[in-house]
């Protein structure tokens, strides 16, 4: 179910995405170039359960093999150009200027995160979501280099369990996102988890160091053998 929305009439603040997350409702909008905000509510929604996280072996290796460098909250500018940029399957993206507007916003209020993967300095790849409360909403992610959005899933994963989170929403279920263990659920089971998550204010993003091997990751997912 989706409900358009003109946000041309009314300026949306954070407080005002905060609440529609809290309700099970995210914003999209068909185009960069798109003035409108389309408010999403769907039937059967995607999460990503982080008790049954998987990492295929052929992952392990690469994130143990530290290849990538990676942060936390550090380029929240250079992670939405990557969410934003075209690439294979993906030529237009629905992140406008509204929603990157908001996103900045929550950043500074620590409501929104970014996850960096670096090599040799270069920025190839990470992903960008919403906190609230104990619950996590992955937006978008990209990945410049083979792996490296995967690779800063795995991290992402690794410092929600480590920070009490219980809810990784995904919005969607994607053949990739299957492959680490994403579900849909029915709206209501979904309702279910997101007032429990939220209600954990004790959930905290940095509960881990701002930088871990990617043993260190492993070993927090369930997935270091």
């Amino acid at each position: 179910m989706s409900h358009r929305d003109d946000s041309s009439q009314f300026l949306i603040t954070p407080q005002v995405l905060l609440k529609a997350y809290a309700c099970g409702i995210f914003p999209m909008a068909e185009t960069a170039d798109d003035p409108d905000l389309h408010w999403i509510e769907p039937t059967w929604r995607g999460i990503l359960p982080l008790d049954t996280f998987h990492v295929a072996r052929r992952l392990k290796r690469t994130v143990r093999s530290d290849r990538f460098e990676v942060t936390v909250d550090t380029d929240f500018e250079g992670v939405m150009d990557g969410c934003s940029a075209p690439a294979p399957g993906r030529r237009k993206t629905w992140i406008n200027a509204t929603i990157r507007r908001l996103c900045s916003e929550l950043f500074r209020m620590g409501h929104c995160h970014t996850v960096e993967c670096r090599l040799d300095g270069r920025l190839v790849g990470g992903l960008y979501g919403i906190e609230l409360g104990g619950a996590f909403f992955g937006e978008s992610m990209f990945s410049f280099e083979r792996d490296a959005s995967k690779v800063a899933l795995v991290h992402l994963v690794a410092r929600l369990r480590a920070g009490g989170f219980s809810l990784l929403d995904t919005q969607f279920v994607t053949e990739h996102l299957i492959t680490f263990g994403a579900v849909e659920i029915s709206k209501r089971d979904y309702g279910d988890l997101l007032e429990a998550a939220i209600a954990n204010t004790d959930a905290d993003f940095n509960a881990c160091p701002a930088t871990m091997s990617g043993a260190e990751a492993l070993a927090l997912v369930g997935n270091g053998d």
